[in-house]
Order: structure tokens, then sequence, then C-alpha cells
């Protein structure tokens, strides 16, 4: 067949060095070149789409997008600075529901020295009196320790020397409550320990447990409002957070079906360019086999 084709060349003797000019030209022909290029495209197009299909980004570094990117990695880091600050909140409100945990026992205790006062002015026998005068100093006893104990995470709002709850609500602490702290225990609350030895000594401690009742019922429901507040803000912040996220997202994730049917549709022209290369490569092969 080789010699079959030398048979048909009738032009002049061609020199080594003129049929190499011209293989080297027929090789890397414009056609080729094209064909190549085209190639190669479609390829590096492939691989990106296989790219968003495996991780589900279309935008993974400035190169792919810089705007996109840092404009995601922005919204992405405040939404993280918000999960921060709710969770500074999270810790707040247990802080918060400690004391008020604490002011429910204290009210409990109050009401049990009220009683154990009334009881006392019911009687005018000494030693009942002192019995029950013994029972109400260990209730102020019992209010102490709960005051003492209805901290959380090194902060209590109750106790002897109260502490107070400043508390962030947003990324920034530009926006922020505090809860004061309010001496709880019995003689915070103005409740002293006593003898019953005599009416009047009944009628200040009534009038004592009285008064204390009323200040723990208004601290109770000045921090439970507190943590309704809190708990709306906490509810704020997640949704705000899941919208930043949510933003984050559509920058930087694919469309996967968008970039399934890429995929289909470059390897389709991936294979057409494949076999654009291979026959004019075969074309040109031919024509070399003209020359031996």
């Amino acid at each position: 067949m080789r010699h079959a084709h030398l048979t048909l060349w009738s032009g002049p003797q061609l020199s080594d060095r003129k049929l190499k000019k011209m293989v080297d030209q027929v090789s890397l022909s414009g056609a080729l070149r094209t064909d190549l290029f085209s190639l190669q495209q479609t390829t590096r197009l492939g691989a990106r789409a296989g790219e968003q299909l495996a991780t589900g980004l279309q935008i993974r570094n400035p190169l792919d997008g810089a705007q996109e990117f840092f404009q995601s990695n922005a919204l992405s880091d405040r939404a993280g600075d918000l999960t921060r600050a709710k969770d500074g909140v999270d810790q707040a409100i247990s802080t918060v529901q400690a004391a008020t945990n604490g002011l429910d026992a204290i009210d409990d205790l109050t009401q049990q020295a009220e009683g154990l006062a009334r009881a006392a002015r019911s009687t005018s026998d000494p030693a009942q009196r002192e019995a029950l005068a013994g029972q109400f100093n260990e209730v102020l006893i019992q209010i102490d320790n709960i005051a003492q104990d209805a901290g959380f995470n090194g902060t209590n709002l109750v106790q002897s020397t109260p502490d107070d709850l400043p508390v962030a609500l947003n990324e920034t602490g530009s926006s922020s409550v505090t809860f004061e702290g309010a001496d709880s225990t019995s003689g915070g609350l103005g409740i002293t320990p006593t003898t019953f030895a005599s009416d009047a000594d009944i009628d200040v401690a009534l009038a004592q447990t009285t008064a204390a009742r009323s200040t723990v019922r208004a601290n109770t429901g000045g921090l439970s409002s507190g943590i309704a507040a809190l708990q709306t803000r906490i509810e704020f912040t997640q949704n705000l957070t899941n919208t930043l996220e949510s933003a984050a997202a559509d920058l930087t994730n694919a469309n996967l079906n968008e970039a399934a049917a890429n995929r289909l549709a470059i390897d389709s022209r991936q294979q057409i360019g494949l076999n654009a290369l291979s026959l004019g490569a075969q074309s040109e092969s031919a024509i070399l086999g003209l020359f031996g």
C-alpha cells in the first residue's frame, strides 16, 4: 500500500529538510490546533462541572469569583459572630433562671416564716412562742443558704453580695442589657431573727415577712420579664443568622441540576471533539503517507 502511494506521486523530489518542514506544518495545522484547543477547553469545563457536583460549590476560591467569594465570607463571618453572641445570651438566660428558681424557693420560705409568726400571734404560751421563734429563725438560715446557692457559671444575682449581669445582644456589643442583682438573703430582705417574746416582736416579724414577700415577687417578675426578652432576642438572632448563612450559600453554592445537565452536555461535546481531532489527525496522516 505504501508503494502504491509512491507511484502516484509525480512531482519533483523533496529534500529531507523540505519534507520535515511539511510534516511539521501538517501536524500543527490550523484546523488541528483549533480542534485541540476546543477539546482542552471542553475538558477544563468538564472538570469544573465535576468539581461542582462533587463539592456542591460553584465558588470555591477567589479565582472562581472574587466578589462572590469575599461577600460570602463576610456574611458567614457575621453569622458566626451572631452565633457566639446567641450562645452568650443562652448562658445569661441560664444565670437569670437560676436566680428566679432561688427567688421562688425564697418566696415559699418567706411564706412559711410568715405562717410561723401568725401561729405565734395566735398563742400566749411562752414555750410555744419560743419554739415557733426557733423554727422561724431556722427558716431564715434556709433562705440565706438558698440565696448563696442560686448562682450559675460563677454569677449570682441574689446572694448577699449580688453580681450584676451584662449581656451583649449583638455581635459588636453595641446592643446590650444589664441585669442588676439584689440581695435576697433574709438580711437583704429585711427579716431579722426574733424570739417572739412579745406581741410587738411578732408584729414586727409579720410586717417584715409581708414586705419581703412583696420584694421577692417583684424581683422575680422583673427577672422573668428579662428572660422572656432574651428568648425573643435569641429567636431574632437565630433567624438573622439563618438568613445570613442562606445568603452566603446562595453566592457560592452550585445549582446541582444545572451542573449535572452541563456535565452531560460537556461530555457530549468532549466526545465530539475527540472524534473531530481523531478524524483530523487521520486525514493529515493520510497526506503524510503520500510522502512515505
